[in-house]
């Protein structure tokens, strides 16, 4: 663990309780896309196959176990909470996610470090999470209707993948024989999917004016 690593936890952790306190307590997920979050339950879903064979440390069973839960918990209130799904702007909520779940799973199979099933189910963690936040950007550009916590959310997503790559970097020039190109590369472009958001959030901020993102 060094320090990277766990501001990267711990901003990935404050993004799900951002959008926890919204569908929560403001009882909405305007702007929020629900294809973004099914993408990211099958991402932790697909990842954590260990979870119960192979512990590694209370801290990381337990961030599983949060990732896991708060997952699946915001789906279930976007699809089955009788107030929050009101909000959800289905009609414009029509990213054809599949057509990124399809593409990743095949790569998966072709391209891992070992042909394994949790490897493989692994490794297509890695890239269908790269491209998970694709659906959620192109919504808000479509609604151009992006609260304070929904634009919080996103960026706070966005910061903890890249204080995961700076963690890589300490990682690769602190420990032998740490060469992980996939999560590299994974890491690295959903990081650059980030990039047009940062621009207009950072220069929202700066004009002191309302966050949006062109059509």
């Amino acid at each position: 663990m060094n320090i990277f690593r766990l501001a990267g936890d711990m901003t990935h952790l404050a993004s799900v309780l951002v959008l926890l306190l919204k569908i929560h307590t403001i009882k909405s997920c305007a702007g929020i896309s629900l294809k973004t979050q099914e993408l990211y339950a099958i991402v932790f879903a697909t990842r954590y196959l260990d979870l119960f064979t192979d512990y590694i440390s209370l801290y990381n069973t337990l961030m599983k176990l949060v990732f896991l839960g708060s997952s699946f918990s915001i789906v279930w209130y976007i699809r089955h909470h009788k107030i929050v799904r009101r909000s959800y702007d289905k009609d414009q909520d029509t990213f054809r996610h599949y057509f990124l779940i399809i593409p990743c799973l095949l790569l998966a199979l072709l391209i891992n470090e070992r042909f394994t099933f949790k490897e493989v189910m692994w490794t297509f963690s890695l890239y269908l999470e790269a491209v998970a936040i694709l659906p959620q950007l192109v919504l808000l550009q479509r609604t151009r209707n992006i609260d304070n916590l929904t634009g919080q959310y996103v960026l706070l997503l966005g910061a903890y993948r890249v204080l995961y790559i700076l963690n890589w970097i300490y990682r690769y020039f602190t420990q032998p024989h740490y060469v992980h190109w996939i999560t590299w590369i994974s890491g690295l472009v959903q990081t650059l999917l980030y990039a047009d958001f940062f621009y207009y959030y950072f220069q929202s901020w700066k004009n002191n004016v309302k966050l949006e993102l062109p059509a």
